[in-house]
């Protein structure tokens, strides 16, 4: 039995998910009833709870399936040397584990506090629940002695043409944890399990919790849902169940150990970029149609190029590009190496002080260089015309190492 005391079960017919196999997924698990993804009138079959496993090549959590709902947090880390570190990735090995898994926890004398949160119930079961950890730039300065194996491309992420209202306590962080699930519930009990596990080792910086309306009958290519603004969003995305696609554009390859410079425990990970982007939603809902959809270059309805019928029509830009959907993906020779792996969620955050709306999107995504993709396309949306509408107001660079493999620990590669 392990020191959280759990005891693992497994219900229903396990199913081998073939693209999630390649991926490193390794085994879902599937029982029970519809995900509460699945639309409400029924006109497409939702799919039902699965577990994903912790253990494997890589996060699984970077290329699952996109989730109604979801968390990322940041902390500093108090461990005062390498090996108080190590414990550290142990524990949160155990809990990130324990929590994907589905598995029911020992129960315990009421004279003593229960090993779960409770919110679950006694058998949790599958809740789609994953857990991606990531080191931020800071972690490798010199209290632990790992200065010298950091991630080529970790940084701090720089100030673009837009960042004024970014500030220093709800940006960065010594690690990241992002906790997506199919119910607020099960973000929230994975949430608590961490933390538990955790008190005193992880000083929170800042978190964002986020949720999406996911499109059930949504194919290859199309957005799994839509923003706050009204448009759908993720249309064009890199598709995490293409492993080929993946290798190519989100992990970190062996060759990117001489090419890149990348230490050689980085290989299978990938880097992380997360931002905080407020909507200045009352301007926009008084912003006539037209004009919004000429700022996104799609049609509000359909998601549709402008002046074409489907979403996955191929856009065509000319001499014009103006369009958020033309900077950021041109289609012009060289730009596929920048796309990335988009992750994101809206949040709603009530008022803030001054009686508006706190709304926007919680955009998350991965990419195997972060100057190829996140930074080289937020360079080219530097001065766009959906600027006047957006604010951002935090996130950061985290890279997110290899999953453990069967009797590792997260990290045992790059403390090793």
């Amino acid at each position: 039995m392990s020191d959280l005391g759990r005891r693992r079960f497994i219900t229903g017919a396990g199913a081998t998910l073939g693209a999630g196999a390649a991926l490193g997924l390794a085994t879902a698990a599937i029982t029970g009833g519809p995900s509460p993804a699945g639309a409400a009138d029924g006109s497409a079959a939702p799919a039902p709870a699965r577990t994903f496993e912790y253990r494997g090549e890589h996060q699984a959590g970077v290329v699952v399936p996109a989730a109604p709902h979801g968390l990322v947090m940041a902390f500093d880390v108090r461990s005062s040397d390498r090996s108080e570190l190590r414990e550290l990735f142990h524990t949160l090995d155990r809990s990130a584990d324990q929590v994907m898994s589905g598995a029911a926890f020992e129960e315990r004398a009421a004279g003593f506090p229960p090993y779960d949160t409770g919110i679950l119930g006694p058998d949790p079961g599958p809740t789609d629940t994953t857990v991606v950890i990531g080191l931020g730039h800071s972690m490798f300065d010199d209290r632990f002695g790992l200065s010298e194996r950091a991630p080529a491309e970790l940084r701090p992420m720089p100030k673009f043409a837009n960042d004024f209202l970014v500030r220093a306590e709800r940006s960065h962080g010594d690690l990241s944890i992002t906790i997506s699930a199919n119910s607020a519930e099960a973000v929230v009990h994975a949430q608590r399990q961490l933390l538990r596990s955790t008190r005193g080792d992880l000083v929170p910086r800042w978190s964002r919790e986020g949720f999406n309306h996911i499109r059930p009958d949504a194919g290859p290519g199309e957005a799994p849902g839509r923003n706050l603004m009204g448009f759908l969003d993720g249309t064009a995305n890199l598709d995490p169940a293409d492993a080929d696609l993946m290798r190519d554009r989100v992990w970190v390859a062996p060759s990117d150990v001489t090419d890149r410079h990348e230490p050689d425990w980085a290989v299978g990970g990938t880097y992380q970029a997360v931002r905080v982007i407020r909507m200045m939603t009352e301007f926009w809902d008084r912003t006539r149609l037209a004009e919004q959809e000429a700022i996104f270059g799609r049609h509000r309805a359909t998601g549709a190029p402008l002046g074409k019928e489907r979403e996955t029509d191929e856009p065509e830009f000319a001499a014009d590009l103006e369009s958020h959907i033309a900077r950021a993906n041109p289609r012009t020779p060289g730009s596929e190496r920048n796309r990335i792996l988009r992750r994101g969620f809206n949040y709603a955050g009530g008022f803030d002080e001054n009686d508006q709306l706190d709304q926007g999107l919680l955009f998350v995504s991965y990419q195997r260089s972060l100057e190829d993709g996140f930074v080289t396309v937020q360079r080219r949306l530097d001065g766009e015309a959906l600027e006047e509408y957006i604010r951002p107001i935090g996130g950061g660079f985290f890279f997110v190492p290899p999953a453990p493999a069967a009797g590792e620990f997260l990290g045992e590669r790059l403390l090793a």
